[in-house]
């Protein structure tokens, strides 16, 4: 089988946050984003010069990126997971992971989601894994919304996760995922009440996951991890220069539940 008739591919995308309250800001960032198949990275290591899985490349991927203890396979732990969710994940399920790879070693994520169906198409679930720049982690289920022309999931739940040292802890995640296709859409808004505070759209477009396109990205996208890291603090900067109201991570421990530490490699809360 050659790469074009795998199912991983990437996306080129734009990524738009808007805040509503209490600073206005808006920004548009380009970006591009792999879709793995996890069932097929090894098969991506053997044929792609350019990525490599857990260890060094232009590209890699490495599961312990992922929440994902040492030695463990991302697609194993995710569906432990799902299974003490309560969700019937099987061993020959189909997981399509959008997530940013590392590029030169280096990697950030502000959010990967996973789309999970059965083998004969089915959605079962989506999962968003949201990190921030403590390196710590936290995983949301969102259950499918809409399984005729577009496959879709929705979840709105309470975040109870330090995200932003400009939103607080009491907002809510409202998740609004589309399975991706051709066309990529993903929203995920934050709530105080029924007051819309922020919203985040990435939008994108199918590409080839193949040599010659990792080489051009690479030059069309340099180092895009790292930029990904670089405009979160440019964009705090601007928002503390609005004079927007800021929140200490340390001030309500309490409130973070069922978020994983990956340098003490445990859950903090249940």
């Amino acid at each position: 089988m050659d790469v074009s008739q795998l199912r991983s591919r990437l996306y080129e995308c734009q990524v738009m946050h808007r805040r509503e309250h209490p600073r206005r800001h808006e920004f548009r960032h380009r970006v591009f984003m792999f879709c793995l198949d996890l069932d097929e990275i090894e098969a991506l290591r053997d044929r792609l010069l350019l990525f490599s899985r857990n260890r060094f490349n232009l590209y890699s991927y490495h599961d312990r990126d992922h929440l994902s203890e040492r030695g463990q396979d991302t697609k194993d732990n995710l569906q432990l997971w799902l299974r003490r969710q309560g969700v019937d994940a099987r061993a020959d399920d189909k997981v399509l992971l959008l997530t940013f790879p590392r590029v030169m070693g280096y990697v950030f994520n502000p959010v990967s989601f996973y789309f999970c169906q059965r083998m004969d198409g089915t959605p079962l679930c989506a999962v968003a894994e949201v990190g921030n720049t403590f390196r710590e982690m936290k995983r949301f289920l969102v259950p499918v919304e809409q399984e005729e022309e577009t496959v879709s999931f929705r979840l709105r739940t309470p975040k109870e996760f330090y995200v932003s040292p400009f939103s607080d802890l009491d907002v809510e995640f409202d998740f609004r995922l589309n399975a991706p296709e051709e066309r990529l859409s993903i929203q995920v808004d934050d709530y105080e009440g029924n007051r819309c505070t922020l919203r985040s759209v990435l939008s994108g477009r199918k590409a080839e996951l193949t040599n010659s396109r990792l080489a051009w990205f690479a030059i069309k996208y340099p180092l895009v991890t790292m930029g990904v890291m670089f405009w979160i603090h440019w964009h705090a900067l601007i928002l503390w220069a609005k004079k927007t109201p800021f929140f200490r991570k340390a001030d309500r421990p309490e409130n973070q539940i069922g978020v994983y530490n990956r340098h003490k490699s445990l859950q903090q809360k249940t």
